[in-house]
């Protein structure tokens, strides 16, 4: 934590991300706004593994996910990745490894905005849901997999078309982070909208001979 960001908790009182209750970071109403999975259809995932979501992309549950990525509160990845963890073993179609090891692929961050949330959003919040899986005596580990080439703008605005257009070629495998071939892996997204990111990342990793088990995402954006 930063000096400015400790000052700031003395200064300021701390309020719940969703919905503004007093002394809790999130608090219990609104962290059960992520139950699920709803089952997540669009045209451009057909033909790739399962996709599911925790929560609908409004009210608290949308609160929640903006102020993680967006608003700097990222004393949330541990709350976050806590609910990731708790479908995770229930998860339609998701497996761990042959040794037990639940394997988590983050989807990539513009490099732009990783430097804005101060590291990759997913990437933190998969380490909160491996930790808390590892507590609970189910072994994880994260495999920063993918990577985001220069190029790629922000997608807000952009339509199925244009999303697909902006992630063209852009989604790359990172090597170094590749777990062993054939490993089972689940990829976790924040918000799934038209679906052109969880597809891309799902064409890059199966070329590389990852498996995806099951995409899961925190939230899903309209219909």
């Amino acid at each position: 934590m930063s000096i400015v960001a400790g000052v700031l908790d003395l200064v300021l009182p701390r309020r719940c991300a969703g919905c503004a209750a007093p002394d809790v970071t999130c608090c219990l109403a609104c962290r059960a706004e992520f139950g699920g999975p709803l089952d997540v259809r669009r045209s451009v995932l057909a033909a790739g593994p399962p996709v599911y979501a925790l929560a609908e992309y409004r009210g608290a549950a949308r609160e929640l996910v903006l102020a993680y990525k967006e608003r700097g509160r990222r004393e949330l990845a541990g709350t976050l990745g806590g609910v990731v963890a708790d479908m995770l073993p229930w998860l339609p179609g998701a497996r761990p490894s042959t040794d037990g090891t639940w394997w988590l692929v983050p989807a990539p961050s513009r490099r732009s905005a990783a430097r804005q949330r101060g590291g990759e959003h997913m990437r933190r919040l998969a380490a909160g849901a491996a930790a808390r899986l590892a507590d609970r005596g189910r072994p994880a580990a994260v495999a920063p997999a993918l990577r985001l080439a220069l190029g790629a703008r922000d997608s807000v605005g952009l339509d199925a078309a244009g999303r697909r257009a902006n992630l063209a070629g852009r989604v790359r495998p990172r090597t170094e982070g590749l777990p062993v071939e054939a490993t089972p892996v689940v990829l976790l997204d924040d918000v799934i909208t038209t679906g052109a990111t969880a597809a891309a990342c799902c064409r890059v990793l199966a070329a590389a001979g990852v498996e995806v088990t099951a995409v899961l995402a925190l939230t899903v954006a309209g219909g």
